[in-house]
């Protein structure tokens, strides 16, 4: 009720909120009791509420944050468009490597659940910038969704790459490219394509294997062949008009010879419970690399979205951490200790 007392818990979740908005580390605002109880169905008092806002004044932005549009030239059959972006950049002096990352199917640049703007700020936290953007017809982009396929995509991301890599605060030596499912696909073949660019690659959920056979992929196909596109129907967004190039380079793209070529250390994140890309992708990813230093990691009870429309976040926080360790890694920075690199939701 609009009279209803704010409790404790309540009163954190909000203040959680607008610091992961502000890009500014709470964990100190509320400290609850001498054993660490924050009593999260109590109430506070004027006096502590009032405490709280002074800390809170305190505090200063460990990152920032900004929306920019990139110009794409026309090339390959790629009609001329723009790239809406997000660039998150920690604050502090010299350069920091960055991650661009890339989004699966009927998602976007903030990805499931969010999981994009959990993972941005705690890259942040860490000395990472990263760059998030929309594909050529989602959301904010003005494109159209039927010229998206596996070559604008590649595009895509080395327009971002090369964005973020031109900023004065990141070091366009050590970039890396992260994709969620699609986007982890598309993560893998950006790299093969740019080993130049790219010197590591992450992947959540990433698909090697296709569904190219597939009797739903063949009907789609079929219609696609004679309409220009096929509309894809989701439970959560509006319909995508899938391109006929989509479907035709799916078809003639070896993924796996692909990830073959790739010269930069590969993470294969995977949860054990995901049914859309099933572990064994990992595995492959694994089983083909050139470089010695790739490796997967799996995470028990996790499905393919991180199990973050569940309301725990626990998955998706290993997998941020565990990207972040591995971007340190690669790039020979001291990894951040751990509770201080995961999000919090």
């Amino acid at each position: 009720t609009e009279d209803a007392d704010v409790t404790r818990g309540e009163t954190k979740a909000i203040l959680d909120a607008y610091c992961g908005v502000k890009y500014i580390d709470g964990a100190a605002l509320m400290q609850g009791n001498e054993d660490g109880d924050m009593m999260e169905d109590k109430t506070l008092t004027r006096a502590e509420f009032a405490t709280i806002l002074m800390r809170l004044d305190t505090l200063e932005p460990f990152a920032a944050a900004e929306t920019v549009f990139i110009d794409v030239p026309e090339q390959d059959g790629i009609p001329a468009h723009t790239i809406p972006a997000i660039v998150t950049i920690p604050a502090g002096e010299g350069k920091f490597p960055a991650v661009v990352m890339l989004h699966g199917t009927g998602s976007n640049k903030h990805e499931a659940g969010g999981g994009y703007d959990m993972a941005a700020p705690a890259m942040a936290k860490a000395g990472i910038a990263t760059i998030r953007f929309d594909f050529m017809g989602i959301d904010e982009s003005e494109a159209s969704y039927t010229d998206y396929c596996f070559t604008s995509a590649n595009i895509d991301a080395k327009a971002a790459a090369d964005y973020v890599a031109g900023l004065e605060k990141v070091d366009g030596e050590k970039l890396a490219v992260l994709g969620w499912s699609q986007g982890g696909t598309n993560a893998l073949l950006a790299a093969a394509a740019y080993p130049e660019t790219f010197k590591a690659v992450i992947t959540w959920a990433g698909s090697v294997t296709g569904k190219t056979d597939s009797d739903s992929f063949k009907e789609q196909y079929a219609i696609a062949k004679k309409d220009g596109f096929y509309v894809q129907e989701y439970d959560w967004r509006e319909p995508l008009h899938v391109g006929l190039r989509w479907y035709e380079e799916n078809m003639k793209t070896d993924k796996l010879a692909e990830t073959a070529k790739i010269e930069a250390p590969i993470l294969a994140i995977q949860g054990m419970k995901d049914t859309s890309v099933t572990p064994d992708n990992a595995e492959k990813i694994v089983e083909v690399a050139k470089n010695e230093a790739t490796r997967a990691y799996f995470i028990e009870d996790c499905d393919h979205t991180f199990n973050v429309f569940s309301g725990d976040y626990t998955a998706i926080n290993e997998a941020i951490q565990a990207g972040i360790d591995f971007v340190k890694e690669v790039f020979g920075q001291e990894q951040a200790p751990a509770d201080e690199a995961v999000a919090e939701r």
